[in-house]
């Protein structure tokens, strides 16, 4: 231990330009990676039956937020945007989500209805990767979800037009504030401009960071027919 953080000391040179030392550290930062072996023989022929495989273990060794997922979008024009959202509920027929249809992300679905999820599971040196296209689930799934988020979650929803300028934080407070007024001692309805997205996968890529860098990542592809093609990728 004493060996590798000497080794992280700076020299005199390195501390005069911060720049440098910031490089420097970036190239030194790596680990090994030693993860159990994924196996076309031991792979699920259904990439949900696998997901939910890594994601339970997942749920039991991640400290934190194993459910948090990268969404990409693109607009019209193919310009990427990403950003952390939380997986809701998922089964064959998709992964759900839940976000404000005024959001950024909603409108760049709008324009262009194909998306990518990815989780990264540090712990377990594990990524998934998902594509597919995304459609909006019904009123009433939204609801059913809604009705179940904490009060305060409920009032942020109604107060936040998510993605537009406001002109600080104090109005969105008291918005909130005045919200709560309004909706004292009743229930809080679904806004009008806030639900669920469910991710349709025709495309998975099951990540397992091993030694040396030969990382084990198998894909599956959705065919014509609807079967699902295991296949091998060069790390």
């Amino acid at each position: 231990m004493l060996r590798f953080i000497k080794r992280w000391l700076p020299s005199k040179e390195e501390v005069s330009s911060p720049g440098r030392l910031l490089g420097q550290s970036i190239t030194l930062m790596r680990r090994e990676y030693q993860g159990k072996p994924f196996s076309e023989e031991h792979a699920e022929a259904d990439p949900v039956d696998q997901f939910e495989i890594w994601f339970g273990e997942a749920v039991k060794i991640e400290r934190f937020d194993p459910n948090a997922m990268t969404l990409s979008t693109a607009d019209v024009s193919g310009a990427p945007t990403a950003r952390i959202v939380l997986l809701k509920e998922y089964d064959k027929n998709g992964f759900v989500f839940y976000t404000s249809y005024k959001s950024r992300k909603a409108k760049e679905l709008e324009q262009n209805p194909a998306a990518c999820l990815n989780f990264f599971w540090p712990e377990l040196i594990r990524q998934v990767l998902i594509e597919g296209t995304v459609e909006k689930v019904s009123r009433e799934i939204s609801a059913e979800y809604f009705s179940k988020r904490p009060r305060a979650s409920q009032l942020s929803a109604w107060a936040s037009s998510q993605s537009e300028p406001v002109t600080s934080r104090e109005e969105l407070e008291q918005k909130v504030k005045e919200l709560d007024k309004k909706f004292s001692g009743k229930e809080i309805p679904l806004p009008p401009e806030w639900g669920g997205y469910r991710l349709m996968p025709n495309y998975f890529e099951f990540w397992q960071g091993r030694v040396n860098r030969l990382h084990d990542r198998l894909i599956y592809k959705l065919s014509l027919d609807n079967n699902w093609t295991i296949i091998r990728l060069a790390p």
